[in-house]
Order: C-alpha cells, then structure tokens, then sequence
C-alpha cells in the first residue's frame, strides 16, 4: 500500500474527502519527523515506537577495490513494532 492508497481507503471508512485525509496524513508524517528531529521518542500504543539510533563511526571495505572506507558516525531512524503488528511474522 502507498500513501495514495492509504488516503483512499482511511477517506472510505471515516467517510471524509480525500483532500482532508491527505492534510492529516501529511501532518502526521510532520509532525513524527520533527519529533524525531528533535531527539524524542513517539510512541504509539499497540502500533510501535519510533526513534533515533546513532550508530558510531567505524570503517569497512569496499567492495570493489578491497580498500579500507571510513564511515563517519550517523543517526537514523528506528521502528520497533507493537503488539497489533507482531503477529505477523
């Protein structure tokens, strides 16, 4: 499912038009991407925690040439599902 289909169907079920359901949807997305930004934690019961994970520098080889690369400290950002997603594995 894409963000598209995902507007259509939540539209359908709550019966709103899409165009609403998109600026929700795009504010939600927002606002857990400042969160994270920010450093915080979002969690969202049952459905899963969002988060940041630094992963520290370290240094692999490439691929190609064999030589030594130098990959510098990062963060990203973690999903950890909840308890309604966990059974589907």
């Amino acid at each position: 499912m894409n963000k598209g289909k995902l507007i259509e169907v939540v539209a359908k079920d709550v019966g709103i038009s899409k165009a609403l359901v998109r600026k929700v949807v795009d504010s939600a997305i927002a606002a857990i991407t400042k969160s994270l930004g920010r450093g915080d934690r979002l969690a969202l019961p049952r459905f899963g925690t969002f988060s940041i994970s630094s992963r520290e520098a370290r240094s692999r080889s490439n691929p190609r040439s064999g030589e030594m690369v130098k990959i510098a400290a990062s963060k990203t950002a973690k999903f950890k599902p909840g308890s309604a997603l966990n059974h589907f594995s």
